[in-house]
Order: structure tokens, then C-alpha cells, then sequence
């Protein structure tokens, strides 16, 4: 868990961006939080839209779109700027990213629908989730990966370039490249 940064001069999403610990009500946070539950609204609004029309919504949001990226409405996120797509990437039907910190999707990866990708964490101190404190890990997931319906990628988990996630698999560490990994939690299937 991240060490609390006590920096007057640091800004609530500052701190958040950086991993450590910060305050979800900030009103800088949640102002970006109403911005993109307006975009998404416009997104997910679009699901009879060409791929290509829905890319251009994208782009305005996200921090990178690869060519012949598509994501199938409806799609939830917390703030958008923080999720990179690779070319091809697919993202099938009602697929959640709460993406505090980066969340970094490779090329050609496959996503099925009701996938959840959660970068955003809770200190595991009872005190610190009192006083309503939260962070971010980063999430990796590499090239040409492929991950099956309802899967859910815990915090700081980066998944290796050609892995395979089983359908409805709780992925809490690490998924080393060309793995398959199954089960709640997943582990590696020989």
C-alpha cells in the first residue's frame, strides 16, 4: 500500500494519478468523475454507431485509442483519461475499468463481455478506509491476450503478452506471458 504523501502543494488527483493515497470527494476529482459519466452516456447512447463513430468518442476521452480498437456499449469507467488501448483491442458488451491510475490494454487483445478491470484499491488499515481514503495500482494487460467473459483483473495485476484468462476467473496476481490461468483465485492450467 502506498504511503500517504503529506505534500500541502499536492492535489487530491495529483495523488491519485501517482498511486498513493488520496480522497475520492475531492471536488476536482469528482467534477472529472460527472465529466466522464456525461461522456459515457453519450458513449453508451451510441451502440446502433459504426465502430469507427463510436473510435472518435474514444479518442476524446482516453488517453490512447489504437486503430481498429472497438468497444461494444455499454461501457462503464471512472474517468477515461487513464486507459490506453493497443491496435485491435475488443471489448465486448458491458465491460467495467475503474481506472484511477493507468490501465493499459496491448494489441490484438480480446476482451469478453462483463469483464471487470479494477485499478482502484483500499487500504487494508480500517482506520484509513474511516477516514474515506483510497489509491490506485496500475494494470497491465500485454498483446494479443485473450480474456473470457465475467474474468475480473484485481489491482496491479499485469497479465504476459498471449495469456489466456478462463471465463468468470478472478485474476489476483500476475499472469506470466503465454500462461492460461483459470478459477477463483486463477491459477496457471498445465
Amino acid at each position: 500500500m502506498p504511503t500517504d504523501r503529506s505534500d500541502p502543494l499536492t492535489t487530491e488527483k495529483q495523488k491519485m494519478l501517482a498511486g498513493a493515497l488520496y480522497r475520492p470527494g475531492d471536488p476536482e476529482i469528482q467534477a472529472d468523475q460527472a465529466a466522464t459519466k456525461a461522456w459515457m452516456a453519450r458513449y453508451n447512447a451510441m451502440m446502433d454507431s459504426a465502430s469507427a463513430e463510436r473510435r472518435v468518442l474514444l479518442r476524446e476521452r482516453f488517453a490512447a485509442v489504437g486503430e481498429g480498437a472497438v468497444i461494444r456499449p455499454p461501457f462503464f469507467c471512472d474517468f477515461g483519461f487513464n486507459i490506453a488501448l493497443g491496435r485491435d483491442v475488443f471489448l465486448n458488451f458491458n465491460c467495467v475499468i475503474l481506472d484511477v491510475v493507468a490501465v493499459t490494454i496491448g494489441d490484438g487483445t480480446q476482451i469478453g463481455p462483463a469483464v471487470q478491470i479494477y485499478a482502484a484499491d483500499h487500504p487494508r488499515d480500517p482506520q484509513a478506509r474511516r477516514d474515506g481514503l483510497e489509491f490506485g495500482r496500475p494494470v497491465v494487460i500485454g498483446r494479443n491476450v485473450w480474456i473470457g467473459g465475467a474474468a475480473v483483473i484485481l489491482p496491479g495485476v499485469t497479465v504476459g503478452d498471449d495469456a489466456v484468462i478462463g471465463a468468470g476467473s478472478i485474476v489476483t496476481r500476475d499472469v506470466p506471458a503465454g500462461a492460461t490461468v483459470a478459477g477463483n483465485p486463477a491459477r496457471r492450467l498445465r
